[in-house]
This record gives structure tokens, C-alpha cells and sequence, in this order.
């Protein structure tokens, strides 16, 4: 029973899900490099910031249209349900969760709200020197230097939130000896991971993640295309 519970596996996580999660890692290292290398690089530092705005909010509506596992009606849980799963993860005796588990779903809560705040604040911030964001002719410069100040001070919540989900993610393979990485890879769960009578996805509606991409994409576009042009710094 042992080994079959083993050799069992399940499709968990759909391919959209496994290339907006690998996307937004790379997308927020590409900001954050960018941001730190001499020279110009703020063309390239405001295109990650698009990626990521895009990959947060087609992510955001996949909670709701997506398949099963991906959708927040799945793993969002109220206090009384942490709680519990908090007992249960103390004692060691925490049941297997399909998806995902009542803390990991308050990482993902807080790392899509800081990184859908951080992408909008650097639509209207500016790099204090020559170069704005595209929605900077919106506002005044004072308020641009205010939501720049807090577009810099935000990204220092979005480490320590990234740094906490790594180390969640390693402290189950190392401790636990539970891989969930793996699976955000392949989609695929192991039976030791899987809660009793588990059901696979069958498929990962990926035409239908891309339309909401394109459209989202389109909507950004417009949104930038229409704004007003800015003037950093006009005499």
C-alpha cells in the first residue's frame, strides 16, 4: 500500500500556473537587476515591471476561472482552518493537502497583493534623475516622489516575502522530506502528498489562461498608449 501510495501520482497544478509562477520569479530578479546595474537600464527594469503586472493580475482572475487546484475557493481558508492546520503541522499530524495548504495559500495572498501594489506604484514612479514611469503624467511630481519613495520601500516587504516562501519551500524538502517544487514544475503531486481519494486535473485550459493574458495585455497597452506624456522635469 505504502509503495503504491508512493508511485501514485496526480496532475495538481496546471501549466499556466507553472509558467505564471516561474515567470513572476524571473520577472521580479529582472527588475531587481536592472534596477541595480549601472547605466540605462530603465527601459528593460519597466518591461519586468509590465511582466509582472501582467503575469499578477492574469493570475488574480485565474484564481477564479482556473482549474480546481488553482483556484482560491480551494485553498483560501478562514482563521479557525489555520489555526487548526497550525495545531495539526506542531503535533506532526497535519493530513496531506492536495493543493495547497492553508499557510502556503496566506503566502500566496501576500505575495500577489505586494506585488500587484509594487507593479501599479512604478506605473506612476520616476527614477529622480531623467526617466519616469509611463502613468507619471497623471500625477504631480510631488506625488510621483511619494509613490516612488513607497514603490522602493515596498520591494524591501517583497524580499522578505519571497525569502520566507524559499525558505518554506526548503524547510518541507529538507525537513519534512516533502518536495513541493518539483510538482510546480512537472504538476505533478506524488500520493505521499496527496490528500485521501485525490482527483488529478485533466487538462490545463491553457487557451483560455492565454486569452486572458492577451487581453490583459491589450488593456495595458491601451492604458499606457493613452496616457498622458510626461514631463519630468519641466521649466
Amino acid at each position: 500500500m505504502e509503495i503504491e501510495q508512493a508511485t501514485t501520482q496526480r496532475r495538481v497544478w496546471d501549466l499556466p500556473v507553472r509558467l505564471m509562477h516561474w515567470g513572476l520569479a524571473l520577472s521580479v530578479l529582472g527588475a531587481w537587476v536592472t534596477r541595480e546595474l549601472e547605466g540605462d537600464w530603465f527601459a528593460w527594469h519597466t518591461r519586468f515591471g509590465y511582466a509582472v503586472l501582467l503575469l499578477v493580475t492574469t493570475r488574480i482572475v485565474w484564481g477564479f476561472v482556473g482549474t480546481r487546484y488553482a483556484r482560491f475557493k480551494d485553498f483560501v481558508r478562514g482563521p479557525r482552518a489555520i489555526l487548526a492546520y497550525l495545531r495539526a503541522e506542531r503535533s506532526g499530524s497535519a493530513a496531506p493537502v492536495t493543493g495547497h495548504n492553508p499557510l502556503g495559500a496566506l503566502m500566496i495572498l501576500a505575495l500577489l497583493g505586494l506585488l500587484l501594489t509594487q507593479s501599479v506604484l512604478g506605473l506612476f514612479a520616476n527614477d529622480q534623475v531623467l526617466e519616469a514611469g509611463p502613468l507619471y503624467g497623471y500625477v504631480e511630481g510631488a506625488t510621483s516622489d511619494r509613490l516612488t519613495t513607497l514603490h522602493k520601500q515596498l520591494f524591501d516587504l517583497v524580499v522578505v516575502a519571497i525569502a520566507v516562501h524559499v525558505g518554506a519551500a526548503l524547510f518541507y524538502l529538507w525537513v519534512r522530506r516533502e518536495n513541493l517544487i518539483l510538482p510546480m514544475i512537472t504538476g505533478r503531486k506524488p500520493g505521499s502528498l496527496l490528500s485521501p481519494a485525490a482527483e488529478g486535473i485533466s487538462r490545463s485550459r491553457t487557451l483560455l489562461a492565454s486569452a486572458i493574458l492577451a487581453v490583459l495585455g491589450a488593456l495595458l497597452w491601451w492604458v499606457v498608449a493613452t496616457a498622458p506624456e510626461a514631463s519630468l522635469f519641466a521649466f
